[in-house]
Order: C-alpha cells, then structure tokens, then sequence
C-alpha cells in the first residue's frame, strides 16, 4: 500500500458584488463583498434567516449568484456546477451511506475522482488516521457515536484535497460536550492542513472558538467582519454586542471629550473610555456580563433581583434606574443574596461606546 497522505491546495475565496434573489423578490443575499484568505478558518455566524448558509451554498455552486462573481483562487466559479469548483461540504446531518462501512464512505468521493482502489483505500485509510479513526474503516456508521459520524463526513470531505472545504452548521447534531471536542479536532485539523474553511454556525460561542476571522450577517448583508476579539471587543452597533457573545446596552451621557477619551455619565456614575468618534450627548455603552464590577463605594445604585450558581461562577440580574443588567461574578463562596442593594462600576477595560448607526 502507498504511503498515502492528505495535503492542502488552499485557496482563497472572493465575493464580488454578491447578491441571490429567489424567485421575484425575495432578496437571501444582499450584495455582499468578502475576502476568505487561503489557510484561513472564516466563519459566517448569524440568526436564522440571514443569510449565511445561501452564501455558503454559492460558494459551492449548490446556488447560482443572481449578481456580481464569486472566485476560487484566480479562478471565476460563479456560473460553474458544484461538479466543476474545487470544494467539499460537510453537511449538518453526515449524509453517511448506512450500509456501507465507515472505509468506504470515506473511499466514496475518491472513486469518482479517479483513483485506483489500492491509492483510495490508502487515501482513506490516511483520512480516517487524521481524523482519530485509525481502526475503524470496518465498522458501519449506526456503530458509531455521532461526534464519531462527524469525524467520518471530515475525513471523507478532506481527503478530495479540496481547495476550499465548506462546513454547514456541523455541529448542531452534537450535545454540548461532544460539540467542544469536536469543534476543536476540526479546528486543530484545518491549522495542521493549511485548509481555506467556509464555516457556517449560529453559535456564537462556536464561532469564537474556531475562527481566525467572523462574517457577521443580518437581513442578508454584512453586519460587521473582523477577529473574534474585535468583534467580541469592538463591536459596531447593537446588534453585534448583543449577538457576539452577551451585552447589556446602557444609555450613557457623553459629558466631555479629551481628544479620543470620552467621560461618559449614568445615574451619577462616571467613567472614561475610548469615544470611537462620537460627540458630547446621549450614547448607548455595550458591557459585557463579565466587566461589571458589583460592590465597592462608588458606581451605579442597583438592587440584586435574582442570584443564580451554576457551578463555576454566579450570575445575578440587577435592577438599575434604566433597567435590568446582567452581571456575572467567580465568587461562589460569597454570594450577594436577592434584594441586596448594591454599587455597580465598570471595568477599566471592555466597555465600548456603540458608534452611531
């Protein structure tokens, strides 16, 4: 048997101008610009209906862009059959053969793509390794555990070589363990390989971990792009902060500026922080759960309504004078009890004025 092994022909991808309409008025993508760079994990997050999984589909030529053009390394796709781009897709439900063994699932593809037996069998024999199925090439899919099925779709879409490897929501069939291991042995597998990976998910949390960089869509266009620690740092509206992890939305006063340092002001509480071009007035500061302070002499008044342990941290809801804040704290072993009132302060770091949409 050849010493087969999987390598990587990555390509970047290019979006131009991108829209699709289905039928007459139905507009699922909304001329979008976006650049996937070759060996890049990128991954398209967003709710249901957004548009993420049609943009993914034009990627492989399963949707036909109604405008602009869609390139595959120098290469114009955007009027080529899935059968002529140089793609694999890993589906959300495996899409297994059930009676075929988990070896010739994976051999599947390769004879189709001209290979010999003896290199597809080596080929997939060396996918299955990579996926950390050594020794299971026997085994029928119903003698597998789900995240096991997962690793057996991966290792039948790598081992094609694609240039671009496209995952739909492929975790969603996980529970929450098994969804952090595999997303993990994806994301360790496409670092190793050098892959160019598409990734479509409505997981925040998912996207945070795997990407090298997030497409954030809503109603059909691009809300934001960038790294998970800029959006998660820096988000550009409200709707990025609430989406990309979790956010409370305070309305805030601009009372002073000093060059690109605001003094923002709520229920007699001050703090300073970057202004991000915005002027003296009313504003909407984004705080993440984890950088509000609770106690202290000084901050915001605020009541405890609910107090919550779930294991590794409490979580407690605030009543405010503009509402309820959810705050998150590690000390489980003195917790604040409902009712209790209390200051509330922001952290020096990870607050954000929301830019003006």
């Amino acid at each position: 048997m050849s010493d087969a092994k999987i390598g990587s022909k990555a390509a970047p991808v290019k979006f131009e101008d991108v829209s699709k309409v289905f039928g007459k008025d139905v507009v699922a993508v909304d001329n979008i610009n976006l650049h996937v760079e070759a060996g890049k994990l990128v991954t398209l997050l967003g709710p249901s209906g957004c548009g993420k999984t049609t943009t993914l589909r034009m990627i492989a030529g399963l949707e036909m862009a109604t405008t602009g053009r869609i390139l595959i390394g120098e290469r114009d796709v955007t009027r080529l059959p899935a059968t002529d781009r140089d793609v694999s897709m890993v589906f959300q439900s495996y899409a297994l053969f059930p009676h075929m063994s988990v070896l010739e699932n994976v051999m599947y593809g390769l004879t189709f793509s001209g290979f010999d037996k003896a290199e597809a069998r080596a080929r997939a024999l060396a996918g299955l390794d990579l996926v950390g199925l050594k020794g299971f090439d026997a085994r029928l899919p119903s003698e597998l555990s789900g995240g096991q099925q997962q690793r057996v779709a991966v290792a039948r879409a790598l081992v094609l070589e694609p240039q671009v490897l496209l995952f739909d929501e492929p975790l969603s069939n996980l529970d929450a363990k098994l969804r952090r291991q595999v997303r993990e042995d994806i994301r360790a597998i496409q670092q190793d390989l050098g892959l160019t990976v598409v990734y479509v998910t409505h997981d925040q949390e998912e996207a945070l971990a795997v990407s090298d960089e997030i497409v954030v869509m809503r109603n059909a266009a691009i809300a934001q792009i960038g790294t998970p620690r800029q959006l998660y740092d820096a988000p550009n509206d409200r709707f990025v902060a609430d989406f990309i992890g979790e956010a409370n939305l305070v309305p805030v006063q601009i009372t002073a500026l000093d060059g690109d340092t605001a003094t923002i002001e709520v229920d007699g509480y001050q703090h300073r922080l970057a202004s991000r071009g915005l002027g003296v007035g009313a504003a909407t500061l984004a705080v993440r759960p984890s950088r509000l302070i609770i106690g202290g002499a000084t901050g915001m008044a605020a009541k405890v309504a609910k107090a919550t342990y779930v294991g590794v941290r409490m979580e407690y809801t605030l009543e405010t004078p503009f509402g309820q804040i959810f705050a998150v704290q590690e000390d489980v072993d003195a917790p604040l009890e409902a009712g209790q009132e209390v200051k509330v302060s922001f952290a020096e770091k990870g607050p954000v004025l929301l830019p003006e949409s």
